[in-house]
Parts: structure tokens; sequence; C-alpha cells
């Protein structure tokens, strides 16, 4: 676990400036993504990573973490939604207030992160009671991009979660 507090405020503040968030509101339209929608546009080819090609080796799994080649800004401010998984960092009693959103399951803790571009900081206000690490979610909310770093991984994204729910696919 990652000894960081972080309140979904600041991340968003530092996340994207006022220009890029006109409203916070569900006022617009909800867009679905999926984690290749993350990639660059230009690069369309999946991360050996992703498709479950990893070294396992002696070495913190952070330090195996491949470069990210870039993010994408499309929806920076934008009302989003997506699933994945949750790597917990801040609790808040026992349900979670900030994680790192994966898209598979044991990224970041089992097996090296992926690129930084495939990584989403999540917090959100109502703490989520999650089951565990094999659980997946949908997460909706405020999203943009933003470069943070955790003793996990480097991440590319964040979003400012108005609800954090059991994926339905």
């Amino acid at each position: 676990m990652v000894a960081v507090k972080l309140h979904r405020r600041s991340v968003l503040g530092g996340l994207v400036t006022s220009t890029l968030v006109p409203t916070l509101g569900f006022a617009e339209e909800v867009i679905d993504l999926d984690w290749e929608d993350l990639l660059p546009q230009d690069n369309s080819s999946v991360p050996e990573i992703l498709r479950g090609i990893v070294q396992h080796d002696n070495a913190p799994l952070s330090s195996q973490q491949p470069t990210s080649a870039q993010v994408r800004t499309d929806w920076n401010g934008k009302v989003v939604r997506i699933p994945g998984y949750i790597v917990p960092i801040d609790y808040r009693g026992t349900g979670v207030v900030a994680f790192i959103l994966v898209p598979y399951v044991g990224a970041c803790v089992h097996v090296p992160p992926p690129p930084a571009n495939q990584l989403v900081l999540v917090t959100t206000d109502k703490p989520y009671e999650s089951v565990g690490l094999f659980e997946a979610v949908q997460v909706t909310g405020v999203f943009g991009a933003a470069s943070t770093s955790t003793q996990l991984a480097d991440i590319g994204y964040a979003l400012s979660a108005d609800t954090v729910e059991p994926f339905k696919g």
C-alpha cells in the first residue's frame, strides 16, 4: 500500500485548468472508453504487457514498467465511464477513496505495471467498499491527462469519480 494522502479536488485541480473543465456535472454526455482509447492515435498496437507477456524476476515491479509513448488529451474535462480493476492507494474507514484503475487483474501488484498511458488515478468523495483486487469495476467521472508518480507506477491519467460500481459487462 502506498502511503499517499490524495484529495479529490486537489487531484482534479492539478489535472486540468478551468478552461478544460467548464462544468463538473453530468450535464454532458457520458463517453464510454476502452483501454485502447487511451493509447496514442498513431499507435494501434497493444503493448506486449497488455497481452499477458510479462517477465517475472526479482526486480521491483515498478522498475519493469514500460515507458509510455504518449497520453491522449481528447477527453480532458469530459465525463467518461471506463471499466477496470482497483489497486488501492488510500482509504477512508474501510472504503477506498483513491486508487489506480488498471486494465487487467494484478497490474502494479503481482505483475509489472502497464505503461503510464494505461493507468488512471481515481479519487472519489464516497468511499467504495471493494471486495478485492479481482473485482471488476466501472468508474464514471471527469477525466483528463495528468502525469502522476507513485511507488507502484507512473500514471498518465486522472479521473475524479462521481460513481464507482461493480462492472456489469
